[in-house]
């Protein structure tokens, strides 16, 4: 049976369902139990659980990453709410040389199946570190996977997924998205798999790469230029940032021989870059032009009043388009 949900409904039946299914499975987090979350993501679970299964934690981002990874390598699945993604800087030293490296480490005598769910973008007209967008700090990091979806249908199917594996996964919710819309998601569990991007639409003249709420930006620019141009545009969701989808990528590029790559985070640096690489690399004597990035600017987030500015835009995109396009 589906029914419509919003992205953050779909997070939270994700997390219940998986309560229920495995018992290894835990909270923990700032605020998750009896608040239910600063975004309200584990509303109601704490009375269904208890609170040995939703921990409400001191606020302590270093604290919590690394009792969780002790949990993980003891047993226990534990997913970590940090409140926003720039909050998590406290805990980066756990995850970057503790939690990614535990495998390594003990040559495969530890596993750290854990998640790390964070709300991260802007666009919510909240402060600069409540808006950042900086996945490219763990995508740099092997023994880490980075997720990010865009739908309620991959955000229940993503998490569930990211939940079930062995290794320690950054999910990355857009906040932007939360509840923007509503989507029909299966009641039932389900899984959608970790490294494998989504062709959202097909095309034959540009590719347009992006992620989280860039991809509804991408979308709409696709449908206008079309529109209005002529251009047949394929929009492909990455969903998951590390281990990037190399196959859609290249495939996509040798069809159409022009590419846009859309995101928030700063230019430089940006995951944009690699994926440039990726496409020099495999596909350089197909391309028509050069790959075009539209992306956030190398500036902290702004404040509310001139944060529109620094976001992509669909006429951002658009243009980005139409300079492939006629190269």
């Amino acid at each position: 049976m589906k029914r419509k949900l919003t992205m953050i409904q779909a997070i939270t039946e994700a997390m219940d369902q998986k309560l229920a299914d495995d018992s290894r499975i835990m909270l923990l987090g700032e605020d998750i139990g009896m608040n239910g979350g600063v975004f309200r993501a584990t509303e109601d679970l704490v009375h269904k659980y208890g609170p040995d299964r939703v921990v409400d934690t001191p606020l302590a981002e270093a604290g919590i990453i690394g009792a969780a990874i002790g949990l993980a390598m003891n047993g226990k699945i534990p997913v970590v709410e940090i409140q926003f993604l720039a909050f998590i800087y406290p805990g980066f030293e756990q995850i970057v040389s503790h939690a990614a490296r535990m495998r390594y480490r003990t040559r495969g005598q530890y596993h750290v199946p854990m998640v790390i769910r964070t709300p991260y973008g802007a666009g919510i007209r909240g402060p600069e570190l409540h808006s950042e967008s900086v996945e490219t700090f763990f995508t740099h990091v092997p023994g880490l996977k980075v997720v990010a979806p865009s739908t309620p249908y991959d955000a229940k199917g993503l998490l569930i997924a990211a939940m079930e594996d062995p290794d320690p996964v950054i999910f990355l919710e857009p906040t932007k998205l939360y509840r923007a819309f509503k989507q029909e998601v299966p009641e039932e569990m389900y899984r959608v798999p970790i490294g494998k991007a989504k062709v959202v639409q097909e095309g034959s003249d540009v590719s347009i790469f992006a992620w989280g709420a860039m991809l509804r930006v991408a979308e709409d620019a696709a449908k206008q230029i079309e529109r209005e141009n002529g251009l047949s545009c394929e929009v492909i969701d990455l969903r998951t940032l590390y281990p990037l989808d190399r196959d859609t990528i290249i495939a996509s590029v040798k069809k159409t021989g022009r590419a846009v790559v859309v995101h928030e985070a700063h230019k430089t640096a940006g995951l944009g870059a690699e994926i440039i690489s990726i496409i020099n690399d495999e596909a350089l004597i197909y391309m028509k032009a050069p790959v075009k990035r539209i992306t956030g600017f190398d500036v902290p987030v702004p404040q509310f009043s001139i944060e529109d500015d620094y976001l992509p835009t669909a006429e951002r995109v658009k243009d980005g388009i139409m300079e492939t396009a006629t190269f």
